[in-house]
């Protein structure tokens, strides 16, 4: 299968297609920042090989083509500055805002057809998803979130050991988090859009807890568990295309049967 790698309104992008002929729906991913945490590395653990769609891996603020020197020191020690301030935030919301014009230029480089675009995010990369869903800045036609960063309060205690000290909560800390809290926001997610949230039954479970609390809270919203999934799809570093892990296949498995019934619909 063909991969192709690209850049849409400033964002690095590798894209994979459909087995299909003419113009086709659009899948649009974020990767994590653990392990896969490149858009390339991404592509290679969640191909969804079979959908009849682009599926298209955008790359994360200072990842993949935009690391500081190839190197990640950059993004932790920003982790270590202010974990949800300089750190969380800020990268979720930055490829938020980024979306749009990214879209708009990923519809002129690729043939795909007018639909609106389906969105699939890991960890991180699933609180954007959400954000994308609560802005509605564009038409979305499914989602899917895979070990969903629900709260980013709930994730700033797992980066403490970055920082080597216990987080320091300011208002404006706690303002933040009150923004990224898409379980308290549920009711202004797209309440026509359906969406998958898959949950690794090894990842944290105050996220796992986070991700069912959010499924409860919707309508049209399924939560499927995968055995002996933690939180990472990758083996370490997770910076290149590596050999499919059999948890991220049977992730890929299930993301592959819902987008494929969803576009059917």
């Amino acid at each position: 299968m063909q991969t192709l790698t690209g850049s849409a309104a400033g964002v690095p992008y590798t894209a994979l297609p459909p087995e299909v002929d003419g113009p086709a729906p659009l899948i649009v991913t974020w990767h994590m920042l653990d392990a896969p945490r490149t858009d390339a590395a991404f592509a290679a653990a969640l191909p969804m090989r079979g959908v009849p769609a682009w599926r298209v891996h955008l790359g994360m603020p200072m990842c993949g083509a935009r690391m500081v020197d190839g190197r990640v020191d950059a993004v932790i020690e920003l982790a270590r500055k202010d974990a949800l301030l300089a750190f969380l935030a800020p990268f979720a919301r930055q490829a938020a805002e980024e979306f749009p014009a990214a879209l708009e230029a990923l519809r002129r480089q690729l043939p795909v057809d007018d639909s609106p675009v389906s969105v699939l995010g890991a960890s991180l990369g699933g609180a954007v998803a959400l954000r994308v869903l609560v802005t509605q800045a564009v038409a979305v036609r499914a989602v899917a979130l895979v070990n969903p960063a629900v709260r980013l309060r709930t994730v700033v205690p797992l980066t403490e050991g970055l920082a080597g000290r216990p987080y320091h909560w300011t208002e404006e800390a706690h303002r933040v988090a009150e923004e990224f809290d898409f379980v308290a926001r549920a009711g202004e997610l797209a309440a026509d859009v359906p969406l998958l949230l898959v949950s690794g039954e090894q990842d944290h479970p105050d996220l796992r807890a986070d991700a069912a609390a959010l499924v409860a809270r919707l309508a049209d919203a399924e939560l499927v568990d995968v055995p002996e999934l933690a939180h990472p799809l990758a083996e370490e570093p997770g910076l290149e295309p590596a050999p499919q892990l059999p948890t991220a296949k049977a992730v890929d498995e299930v993301l592959t049967r819902w987008f494929t019934k969803q576009l059917a619909a």
